[in-house]
Order: structure tokens, then C-alpha cells, then sequence
């Protein structure tokens, strides 16, 4: 439909009653209720990433651990030594009530004798930590899988009521409306590379599976070692060590989001609104009044069929030639005006009558428009 035949709101008011429109507007008594549902959730994950990323370099210091070798001392009776070395002398040299007797040749036969066994030990404090920051990882994978079902979403709902009614004369008007807005967004909150959520959860608990089943978790875990405490101890090897280094940003992430839940905004409310939105229904209630009116004033559609038609006509020459001035438009008028009265050899009333019987014809004819 071309744009200068649709009905604007500027004509809507313009071709009105002023003092139907006041009268409309000063009786016109109405309620409009609000009703509110907001829910919106916002799911962090930064802690699988971090972890996802810090995995290897945990399983770089459990396939090199830092180890060292404890020396144990025991008496043991000659026949059991499993070895003697030059401490086993020395320590017999001041023990000397070991010695049962000493040969001749000045060979010594002891009766008991000292047995030093030497053995690899992982219960270093950097092995303690990593063992520690297992079981960390473990527990806040656990406290987040109890919440994975709130990926991030929002809801907004909201919806009015809106009742009215006015007097205009002896005409009464009344308008209920209804109106419902829904925004239903979830999203796909912890993909990466194709996988969702629960699938890089169950292979990164996988892969802890395959640190704890290391030679170095186990010996730890079968000795029960203790769990080290809160502040973390900067060893020269966790210091300089690019996996140790790994393996810290990972622990100060834990210890500070250790608490973190989701955050969520909710907001539920219904009232009865006074505001200006309920002045702009208001204003709605009259226009939609007033494109009601439109339906019976006949007076409005004639004149204003007229006047469309001539602006339709003028509107085509100045998008043929945008650049004629106001005075050329009148002047290009006025000549055809005198091409069409001279050419036809009519008068001036000739063309009036003209005129007259061409528009009427027209007019007759949109008035036979059922609507």
C-alpha cells in the first residue's frame, strides 16, 4: 500500500473534535495491573578450563617426582646384615660388646652388627602439595556437579491487565486488553571443542583417575600422608619449576572461588501501576477511539480523499525533479493549467464544470467502498 494513503495518528488528531477528545480524556477512568516474572542466572565455568589446562603439567611432576632417600638404621645379628659398609665398622669400632671375638689373623666376629638400608622416599612437601591439590580438585568438581543443571538462563515474563472506560456525550467507551511478553533464553553454557558440559567433566575426572593411579599418589596415599595447609610454601622448586608453577595458579584459583555459586537475579511482582505507563495506555485508549470514528465520518473521508490526491499529484513532480523550487512547482501548474483551458477552447467555467463532474464521479465511487 503506498505510504500517503495509510492513516496516520498526526491525522487521526488533527481531523478531530478538540473538545471531544477533551471531553474523552477528562471522564476517562482506568486500571492497569502488572504482573513481573524475571529469573536470570549466570553460571561461571572458568574452573573447568583452568583445570582442563593445568592437567598435563601435573602429570609431568608425577612422572618425574621430586624424591629423596632415607637412611635406616638397625642392629640386626650378623647372620641377617644385608650389608656392611664403613658406618657398619665405625658404629662397631665404639660398640664393642658386639664383638664376640677376634681372631689371630685379627679378623673381628661380631655378634650383631648395624644395617643401614637406604630407601626412595616421595613424602617431599612439593609431592604433598600435588597429592593436596588432587584432592581439592576432586571435592570442588564434586560441590559443582550438585549445581551443573543451572547453566545460565533467563527468563522474562510480563504481562498487563488493562481496563478503561469514558463518556463522550451520550456515547460510552470501554477497551480490556490483555498483553503477554515472553523471553525464554538458555544457553549452551560449558561447551568446548564439540564437547558439552558433562562430557569434559567425566574425562577430566578420567584423567584424575589416571593421576591417582600413579606410583607416586599411591605411595603417598598408602602412607596417609598429611594434606598440607593454606599458605603454600614458595620451595626454590615450586618457585622456578614451569609445572609447579602451573600446578599453584591452579591451588590460589581453588582456595579463592571455593565458595563461588552461580549468580542469580529473581524477581517476581505484581501491582497495580499509577505511572506513566499507564498514561501512555491511556493515550492508546483515545487514539484507538479515535480510529474507531473513522469508520462514520464521512465529512473526514471526503475532504481528506481530495486533499490525499493532491498531494499524491505533487508528490510524483518533485520525485521526478527533486530540485524544483516551490515557485517553479506553481509555475509548472499554472502551465498546464493554460495548455489544457486554451487547448480544449473552454472557459474557465467550462473547465470548472469539468472538474466538478470528474471529482464527484470519484468521490461517488469511494463512497460505494464497503469497509
Amino acid at each position: 500500500m503506498d505510504d500517503n494513503s495509510n492513516l496516520t495518528i498526526s491525522t487521526l488528531f488533527n481531523n478531530s473534535d478538540e473538545k471531544k477528545i477533551e471531553n474523552f480524556e477528562k471522564r476517562t477512568k482506568s486500571d492497569l495491573v502488572v504482573d513481573l516474572h524475571f529469573d536470570k542466572v549466570e553460571a561461571n565455568f572458568d574452573w573447568l578450563d583452568i583445570m582442563e589446562d593445568t592437567i598435563k603439567y601435573l602429570f609431568n611432576i608425577l612422572k618425574n617426582p621430586n624424591r629423596f632417600i632415607i637412611n635406616e638404621d638397625e642392629i640386626v645379628k650378623i647372620e641377617k646384615a644385608r650389608r656392611v659398609t664403613v658406618d657398619s665398622i665405625k658404629h662397631l669400632a665404639r660398640h664393642t660388646n658386639y664383638i664376640s671375638k677376634i681372631e689371630d689373623n685379627g679378623d673381628v666376629k661380631p655378634t650383631k652388627i648395624l644395617n643401614i638400608n637406604k630407601e626412595e622416599s616421595y613424602d617431599t612437601y612439593e609431592n604433598r602439595f600435588i597429592y593436596t591439590l588432587i584432592s581439592n580438585m576432586e571435592i570442588f568438581i564434586s560441590f559443582k556437579e550438585k549445581d551443573l543443571d543451572s547453566s545460565s538462563y533467563l527468563k522474562d515474563d510480563k504481562s498487563i491487565q488493562y481496563k478503561a472506560a469514558t463518556m463522550v456525550g451520550n456515547e460510552h467507551i470501554t477497551l480490556d486488553l490483555s498483553m503477554k511478553t515472553s523471553l525464554h533464553n538458555r544457553k549452551n553454557d560449558g561447551m568446548k571443542d564439540g564437547d558439552n558440559l558433562r562430557t569434559r567433566i567425566d574425562k577430566l575426572k578420567q584423567d584424575i583417575i589416571v593421576l591417582k593411579n600413579t606410583e607416586v599418589y599411591k605411595d603417598l596415599a598408602r602412607k596417609h600422608v598429611a594434606l598440607i595447609r593454606p599458605p603454600l610454601k614458595k620451595t626454590n622448586l615450586i618457585l622456578k619449576n614451569t609445572n609447579f608453577q602451573y600446578a599453584v595458579a591452579l591451588w590460589n584459583y581453588l582456595q579463592e572461588h571455593s565458595n563461588d555459586e552461580n549468580k542469580r537475579e529473581k524477581n517476581d511482582k505484581n501491582y497495580s501501576d499509577d505511572s506513566e505507563l499507564k498514561g501512555f495506555f491511556d493515550e492508546t485508549f483515545l487514539l484507538d477511539y479515535l480510529a474507531l470514528c473513522t469508520l462514520n465520518k464521512e465529512e473526514y473521508k471526503r475532504d481528506k480523499t481530495k486533499e490525499r490526491v493532491v498531494n499524491q499529484v505533487i508528490q510524483k513532480i518533485i520525485d521526478l525533479n527533486s530540485s524544483l523550487t516551490e515557485d517553479e512547482i506553481k509555475d509548472m501548474v499554472g502551465e498546464q493549467y493554460k495548455v489544457v483551458k486554451y487547448k480544449n477552447n473552454a472557459t474557465d467555467e467550462g473547465i470548472s464544470q469539468i472538474y466538478r463532474k470528474h471529482i464527484d464521479k470519484y468521490m461517488n465511487k469511494i463512497n460505494n467502498i464497503k469497509l
